[in-house]
């Protein structure tokens, strides 16, 4: 009768096996990890780029009033207005007031 070729099964220790299943877990979330951290990062540019877009418009927008403000408090607008409304100007009428 020929031999039977009989392997034997080598135990693994409870430590052994926590090892490997501790580095099978990681080498499959670390890829997961990764990839889930730079596509935040990309949603976090992308918002910030969105927010300097706002800010560089209304900042536009905030010049534009300023000048707009300028020129409506300009003293040839103000005459006009005045004059408009029926109002003179009377130089006697005016006070100046001095801060100490």
């Amino acid at each position: 009768m020929p031999k039977r070729n009989v392997k034997k099964r080598v135990k693994m220790s409870k430590f052994e096996r926590l090892i490997y299943t501790f580095a099978i877990v990681l080498a499959v979330s670390a890829p997961i990890t990764i990839v889930f951290s730079k596509a935040t990062l990309s949603q976090i540019n992308f918002e910030v780029e969105k927010k300097k877009r706002e800010i560089s418009e209304q900042t536009k927008t905030n010049e534009s009033l300023s000048m707009k403000i300028n020129e409506l408090a300009s003293l040839d607008k103000i005459q006009e207005v005045a004059k408009n409304e029926g109002l003179s100007y009377n130089n006697d009428n005016i006070k100046t007031v001095e801060e100490k």
